[in-house]
C-alpha cells in the first residue's frame, strides 16, 4: 500500500557561485595539459613514433578539451543546496547525480573547506559531518564571505535544534 507523500522531493533551490565554472576550468586545465604538451612534444620530437603517438595526442587533446569545456558548466548546472529550518539539502554529481539531506538534529560537525584555488578565486566550501556512512554532506562553490554566514548559521541551528546528534 502507498501512501502520498505530504511534500514532493524536490531539487534544493540555491546555484552555487557563479565563480565555481571559472575555478573548475583552471583546475580541469592544470590537470589535462601536462598531458597533452607531452604527447605534442614527444610527437614532434621523436619522428618514429608519430604513427602511435599522434592517435593518443589526439585522444587526450579531445578528452582534455571536452573536460574543460563541457564539465565545469554542467556541475554548474547540477550543483545546488539549500539549509532549511530541519534539514541541509545538497544535489551534486556531473554524470552522477547525488541528492543528500541531513536533519539538523543528526549533524555533529560543520567544516570550512578552503582549498588553494577556491582562495584564489574567493570561494569556499562547507562540510556537514553526520554519523552516516555515506560521509559528510560537502557544499562546494559558495562564495567565501556567504560560506562564512552558513557556517554560523548552520553552527546555531545545530544548536537549537532537539536530537541527538548521531
Amino acid at each position: 500500500m502507498t501512501t502520498p507523500r505530504s511534500r514532493e522531493l524536490r531539487p534544493p533551490r540555491n546555484p552555487i557561485e557563479r565563480k565555481a565554472v571559472r575555478m573548475w576550468t583552471v583546475v580541469s586545465l592544470v590537470l589535462t595539459l601536462p598531458p597533452v604538451l607531452t604527447l605534442a612534444l614527444l610527437t614532434l620530437l621523436i619522428p618514429p613514433a608519430r604513427p602511435w603517438l599522434a592517435p593518443w595526442l589526439a585522444a587526450t587533446a579531445v578528452i582534455s578539451a571536452a573536460c574543460t569545456l563541457v564539465v565545469p558548466r554542467r556541475m554548474y548546472a547540477i550543483h545546488r543546496w539549500e539549509v532549511t529550518g530541519e534539514a541541509v539539502y545538497t544535489l551534486s554529481g556531473c554524470f552522477w547525480r547525488r541528492w543528500r539531506v541531513a536533519p539538523l538534529s543528526r549533524i555533529q560537525t560543520v567544516d570550512s573547506l578552503r582549498g588553494p584555488f577556491q582562495q584564489m578565486f574567493g570561494l569556499a566550501g562547507i562540510a556537514v559531518t553526520t554519523a552516516s556512512a555515506a560521509g559528510p554532506i560537502r557544499i562546494r562553490g559558495l562564495d567565501a564571505a556567504a560560506a562564512d554566514d552558513l557556517l554560523d548559521t548552520l553552527t546555531k541551528a545545530t544548536q537549537r535544534t532537539p536530537g541527538d546528534a548521531s
